[in-house]
């Protein structure tokens, strides 16, 4: 259902109004704004660490494997390059026979199958099922997150970018970082031993390595900068593609679609997108397949020609090398340079991994402004809440503006208004969603700060004009996760409550039938008045004080409604009611009325009482009554 206060009126000026998203502001950046590409190497190296602790608390054991799986294949390479060949040249100069070497021939094969053994057994059987592990982890820590941040975060474009891509694919990229971690650190002793070989055969050939240096850290760095830059060129477009793949494939534009040209918008959404996605690539496509070049030329050509030139000159020409000596000489080199090139590879994956897992970790690090675990004084019960001189603002847009206004426990409130006069911002406000830009919101004569958010919010139960309906049983989409002696009971008269208990005992499970067919495909389907009666069922069943309703018939045809709102009242007997409505006839019987315009109240009174002043609310009423009495003058409304 559509939210009511989408669009917000600027109120008139008086004076300076602070902005909340300035200087609370750090979205999901803790501090100093940093372009994710500039990140400093000690930040790079710190989110790798970070990644690597993150991995080691879900699963140590993928960790473990990792470094039993690298250390394995450096073995391997140092053992054949700087071993074997060595072995058997000085096999071939001493004329040893072929027995005295199949002894060695045959402990090296043995270990190497030991050695593929063990890497075939950790990727198909112990990286798939700790990946898995490593997943649900992150996922629950991500979703508990995603649940306590501030709702003005996800009405934050650039939050709600870092959190896209804060999930795109983390688990794989923390994956990535573990391997990439443990190549880089064994690679440092396996390259000494290499460069202590190949230095004790030649002290210049060492010199060689020079090349791949430049070729993988200088070329290699940017073209990762480029990269990165080009991902994030595309992730407004690639958030367009999902959107749109959403809609195709769920079912709530499914009539729109078919009833209108809103399918062509779609196509037309997508293609565009897709275009600036190629527009971007190509952007820096030239810049990368240069890179690539160059990266290939210091990393693979000048080297391997340049050793092959050296060597063969010293074995050929200078003759102070010898014909064995150039064998593993070119062995060890074509080592260090494979050594070299996995190295680098490995320095940069974990520093464009590092930009992304940066994204990652700024959201899990996120500050929450409204804490949901804040602790406080436990509220005993309800007797007032009180708005005193609040004012609130949203993108410098201010939505609420001095506004004050009292309810007492018992009482039947009513904010009514055009579209956009705050109402939802209030009920926002109320419930602690958002924090007042200045003022106070009072519970009992106390700051709502100073409470146990949690134990504030169990004050209040709520139905939003824009609720969701979830893939679960009636029954937990009336309970929403709370739990009680007699569930059955209080499930059941909540839904009679709602005037939706006969619908749903004609389901074939009654109250375990599943909403939705995602999960069921005998799940029940309702209509919209239908699912707003189940969202009502929600407030009815929730032991609370203070009972809010967000325009909660505005789905219903007028029986319905009139049946609802003589339910609302008969709840209001013991409980407090606050409840937006557009449909003034159902506030008739409110204790208190208040009538907003531009974020603040312009008349508040009984309905008895705003229908004697003729203002405002009064003009509203009788315009409502007018269309509903198919009347033409305003004389023939009876008051």
């Amino acid at each position: 259902m559509a939210k009511e206060e989408k669009g917000t009126t600027k109120g008139p000026d008086k004076g300076t109004t602070k902005d909340p998203d300035k200087g609370k502001k750090k979205s999901a950046d803790k501090g100093k704004k940093k372009s994710a590409d500039k990140l400093s190497f000690a930040q790079t190296v710190s989110n790798n660490v970070f990644a690597m602790k993150l991995a080691g608390k879900y699963t140590r054991l993928m960790v473990v494997a990792a470094f039993i799986s690298t250390v394995f294949g450096y073995f391997e390479w140092v053992f054949f390059d700087g071993v074997f060949i060595r072995k058997i040249v000085q096999a071939l100069d001493s004329n040893a026979s072929f027995r005295s070497v199949l002894g060695f021939i045959g402990i090296m094969t043995a270990v190497f199958f030991l050695i593929e053994l063990y890497n075939k057994y950790a990727d198909n059987v112990i990286y798939p099922l700790e990946t898995i592990k490593l997943y649900g982890g992150i996922y629950k820590q991500l979703f508990a997150k995603a649940k306590n941040v501030e709702l003005r975060c996800y009405e934050d474009p650039d939050f709600y970018d870092k959190y896209t891509m804060a999930i795109d694919g983390a688990e794989e990229k923390i994956c990535a970082i573990v391997k990439r971690f443990w190549g880089f650190l064994v690679s440092l002793p396996a390259l000494g031993v290499v460069f202590y070989l190949m230095y004790d055969i030649d002290h210049y050939a060492v010199l060689f390595i020079i090349s791949p240096l430049i070729g993988n850290f200088i070329f290699g760095n940017y073209k990762r900068i480029y990269e990165y830059k080009r991902y994030q060129a595309q992730v407004p477009g690639n958030k367009v593609h999902n959107y749109v793949s959403r809609m195709m494939y769920l079912p709530d534009g499914a009539k729109e679609m078919r009833l209108s040209n809103v399918f062509a918008l779609l196509r037309k959404q997508y293609s565009e997108a897709t275009e600036k996605n190629v527009r971007a690539a190509v952007k820096y496509a030239f810049a990368n397949c240069s890179l690539s070049f160059w990266r290939i030329t210091f990393t693979f050509t000048i080297i391997f020609e340049g050793v092959l030139f050296y060597a063969s000159y010293r074995t050929l020409v200078s003759k102070t090398i010898s014909l064995s000596q150039l064998a593993i000489m070119t062995s060890l080199m074509v080592a260090m340079t494979w050594m070299l090139i996995t190295a680098f590879e490995d320095i940069v994956e974990l520093m464009k991994n590092g930009v992304f897992i940066n994204n990652l970790r700024t959201f899990l690090e996120y500050e929450e402004q409204i804490p949901q675990d804040q602790g406080g004084v436990m509220p005993e019960g309800f007797l007032s809440l009180e708005f005193r001189n609040v004012c609130f603002s949203y993108k410098d847009e201010e939505t609420i503006r001095d506004l004050s206004f009292k309810i007492d426990n018992g009482d039947i409130v009513a904010l009514v208004g055009h579209n956009g006069a705050g109402k939802t911002t209030i009920i926002k406000l109320l419930l602690r969603f958002y924090d007042p830009t200045s003022g106070e919101i009072l519970l009992n004569g106390r700051n709502i700060k100073e409470y146990d958010l949690r134990a504030y919010r169990r004050l209040f139960a709520t139905t939003f004009q824009d609720f969701a309906i979830f893939a679960m049983s009636v029954k937990e989409n009336v309970l929403m996760g709370r739990h009680y002696e007699n569930e059955d009971e209080i499930v059941h008269r909540a839904l009679r409550r709602a005037g939706i208990l006969e619908k749903v005992e004609s389901l074939p499970k009654g109250v375990d039938t599943v909403m939705t067919k995602v999960f069921d495909k005998e799940g029940a389907v309702f209509s919209g008045g239908q699912h707003q009666k189940l969202a009502v069922a929600r407030t009815f069943a929730k032991e609370s004080p203070v009972k809010i309703f967000d325009e909660p018939s505005s789905a219903l045809d007028p029986i319905a409604e009139y049946d609802l709102f003589k339910n609302i009242l008969k709840e209001g007997r013991t409980h407090t009611m606050v409840f937006i409505s557009h449909r003034l006839s159902s506030v008739k019987n409110c204790d208190k009325v208040f009538m907003l315009e531009k974020g603040t109240i312009v008349e508040r009174g009984s309905h008895r009482e705003l229908i004697d002043a003729h203002g405002k609310y009064a003009k509203m009423y009788i315009r409502q009554a007018m269309n509903y009495l198919a009347v033409e003058k305003e004389e023939e409304v009876i008051l």
